[in-house]
């Protein structure tokens, strides 16, 4: 079957959203192109815990749960040995029991399991199920093998532009936090007549003491005095 367009996961990537919507469409795209596939799921393993962030189709999703909670089947293989596992089919197959009898009762026979190379303290998987057995003929696989390798390329850089969201947001958090210690600090300098370095000290001596976080106890404080929460604009205490 030839496929009616070539799959380009940057662009997708670029029209995403969010990871998971990404991951969404190459699911989505990949079942599409494998009419003989009635699930797929991509598995993603962070931390040595591994969840379904996105599938098309009914079956995936237990058949991934399955494997999770036995800790093993060919969607972990193909992503923790980082190769491919073809199950031909589910009713011959001895190795990971009981998840092959399983999905031959919910009516999978075949699988198709492609590792997502992603680098950066993550494996995935991107993972068919088929209601024949011998489903994927080597031209089916080798379809599949250029979606995940293009996804395995956008996989790393979405993973990337996370964490640097993240990492952005921590530091938006970190400059509020400071906001309101240095808006609280010039409230006690204006008190106790006193400099910064010791205006600080008193606050954090009054955190320790009631067992409150420092960040909290100034928001209280400066709520006291003024009525109002504390600003989010910048502050500067006089030195």
């Amino acid at each position: 079957m030839e496929d009616p367009s070539p799959f380009d996961a940057q662009s997708l990537l670029v029209e995403s959203e969010t990871l998971d919507a990404f991951l969404a469409e190459v699911a989505a795209e990949a079942k599409r192109r494998m009419p003989g596939a009635n699930g797929c799921g991509v598995t993603l393993e962070r931390d040595g815990r591994p969840y379904t962030v996105a599938s098309a189709g009914s079956s995936a999703p237990p058949l991934d749960e399955m494997q999770y909670t036995i800790d093993d089947g060919p969607c972990l293989e193909a992503l923790r040995h980082d190769k491919e596992v073809y199950v031909t089919d589910m009713a011959e197959e001895t190795r990971w029991m009981p998840y092959p009898p399983f999905a031959v009762d919910r009516g999978t026979r075949s699988s198709l399991s492609l590792p997502l190379k992603e680098r950066h303290g993550m494996a995935g998987a991107l993972n068919l199920y088929a209601e024949r057995p011998g489903a994927f003929a080597e031209a089916d696989k080798e379809r599949l093998r250029l979606i995940a390798a293009q996804a395995s390329g956008a996989l790393v850089l979405a993973v990337r532009i996370a964490d640097a969201q993240q990492s952005a947001a921590d530091l938006q958090a970190t400059l509020r936090s400071r906001t309101v210690i240095d808006q609280a600090m010039g409230v006690i300098m204006g008190q106790q007549r006193c400099g910064a370095d010791d205006a600080f000290a008193f606050l954090r001596a009054a955190s320790q003491n009631r067992n409150i976080k420092l960040r909290d106890l100034c928001v209280q404080l400066i709520q006291n005095v003024t009525g109002e929460p504390p600003q989010e604009g910048a502050f500067q205490p006089r030195k």
